[in-house]
């Protein structure tokens, strides 16, 4: 087994600076979006994106994954209010590992549970994190790249739409997860969120940080695709910060 010594602590800043971001930052176009991936002729016909997708193809584009990512809202499998308890149990075997001494068969189990949490939620930062971690631990660099690659531009897309720092400007997000991997991916602390209009919600600081010259308390959210299809009568329940227990992809440069 391949030691994990240098696998990144710091989940850390991945990208540019969200402020970066701000001068192009488009949010998602949903008839543009539909119509470009249920046309059979489109180069983002959702099918076929699917498949380089699950095949590893890493020459998708930051273009390819938004379409990927948006369009994913329009498709059966979206189910963002249902349980998923591959998702828990892939968590929960994280919780004991130790990431400077994991035990294969440990992560073999993590493999397998986030493979299964991963057809709920194919698009989640921190289980594509914490498959890049084990296939890395375990010695797979192509598979380890593959993962890396895939949680890199999910979030380079959920950033492209906008820089968070306004209710005006939020960052659209198909689970309410997927906020919070964001922010601890720029080295943020979140707290608990609050509903400040029907389709965003703000996330403020555990304590205030300053990017770019610029004193940050909190960011915005649209979370509008969860609840297009809500059940009726449903109440979602969630906890609002996670921890990653130190299990990093490697980092490339």
């Amino acid at each position: 087994m391949r030691s994990t010594t240098g696998i990144r602590r710091g989940f850390g800043l991945l990208v540019c600076l969200m402020l970066s971001l701000a001068a192009r930052a488009q949010a998602p176009d949903e008839e543009l979006i539909f119509d470009r991936t249920t046309t059979a002729s489109s180069p983002y016909y959702y099918p076929n994106l699917l498949i380089r997708y699950n095949a590893g193809d890493t020459t998708l584009t930051k273009e390819d994954y938004r379409y990927l990512y948006y369009g994913y809202a329009f498709r059966d499998e979206y189910r963002p209010l249902e349980p998923n308890d591959e998702f828990d149990r892939t968590l929960l075997i994280a919780s004991r590992i130790d990431p400077d001494r994991p035990r294969v068969e440990d992560l073999e189990e993590l493999i397998l549970a986030g493979l299964k949490a991963l057809e709920r939620d194919p698009f989640s930062p921190r289980l594509l994190n914490l498959m890049a971690y084990a296939y890395g631990a375990l010695g797979n660099s192509t598979q380890e790249r593959i993962y890396y690659d895939r949680m890199n531009k999910v979030m380079e897309a959920i950033r492209s739409t906008g820089d968070a720092l306004t209710q005006r400007t939020p960052q659209h997000i198909l689970m309410f997860d997927h906020a919070l991997d964001l922010m601890t991916a720029e080295g943020l602390a979140p707290g608990r969120s609050r509903v400040v209009s029907r389709t965003t919600e703000y996330v403020p600081l555990v304590a205030p940080a300053r990017i770019d010259g610029r004193k940050i308390k909190g960011l915005y959210f649209d979370y509008s695709r969860i609840y297009r299809n809500k059940p009726d009568g449903y109440v979602f329940k969630r906890e609002r910060t996670w921890q990653f227990n130190n299990l990093k992809p490697r980092e490339y440069r």
